[in-house]
């Protein structure tokens, strides 16, 4: 690696990875939306499908969940085995059903079966964390929020951009730093590129985009 490296400037490093991840499956949650999942409820669903879940695995799951239900007056009518059967692909498959009963019975009797655009109502609702709610409310509400998952944490901290040690410290780092008009899309975007360039070992640092304006803080081997 070079002594030294040109400032990282995030305006071109997001216009070469927009270019770099085109070949490479979106990111789940934003392809179920370009499929017209797009609700509150549904893209809350999904999230909570992903936890600890690969996309691969994620998507066509979410697909089958909702081919059967799709808003949150549907879901509860559902029990909580017949949620836990259509996701039963999905890691901790069987408290997430429970979750996503608890909230569909809680939206369908509290809110006339709709998920508001509300931060801490989406906060207080089981099983729902940062990221799940900052995806909601950037993908289906329009609301700028950064979600920050293993790859964003990884992926920022390797550049340098950001020097954190938990995706809540990077979020909040992302927050103060990072231009607004970005803080949806780099969840879009570095969820493939740190899936299949930016990986987790062995980086592909000799194909990377941004090798010249990357720090590779924390890398000991590459491609």
């Amino acid at each position: 690696m070079p002594a030294t490296k040109r400032p990282f400037d995030i305006d071109e490093a997001m216009s070469r990875i927009r270019e770099a991840v085109r070949p490479f499956p979106p990111a789940a949650l934003f392809q179920l939306a370009d499929e017209g999942f797009d609700s509150p409820f549904e893209v809350l669903v999904a999230c909570m499908i992903s936890i600890r879940t690969f996309d691969e695995v994620t998507v066509p799951t979410a697909r089958r969940f909702f081919s059967r239900a799709r808003t949150a007056r549907d879901v509860a009518h559902l029990t909580p085995a017949e949620i836990n059967q259509l996701i039963r692909t999905t890691t901790f498959h069987e408290p997430k059903a429970r979750q996503i009963h608890a909230i569909a019975r809680r939206l369908a009797a509290d809110y006339d079966g709709e998920l508001p655009c509300d931060e801490r109502l989406l906060r207080s609702l089981p099983g729902v964390g940062p990221k799940c709610a900052s995806l909601v409310l950037g993908i289906a509400c329009g609301i700028p929020r950064i979600a920050v998952d293993v790859h964003v944490h990884r992926v920022t901290n390797r550049w340098g951009y950001v020097r954190t040690r938990t995706p809540e410290q990077t979020m909040t780092a992302l927050e103060e730093k990072l231009p607004k008009r970005y803080w949806v899309e780099i969840n879009r975007l570095l969820v493939p590129f740190g899936k299949h360039v930016c990986t987790g070992r062995a980086p592909r640092c000799s194909v990377c985009v941004v090798l010249d304006m990357c720090q590779q803080a924390g890398v000991t081997t590459h491609r």
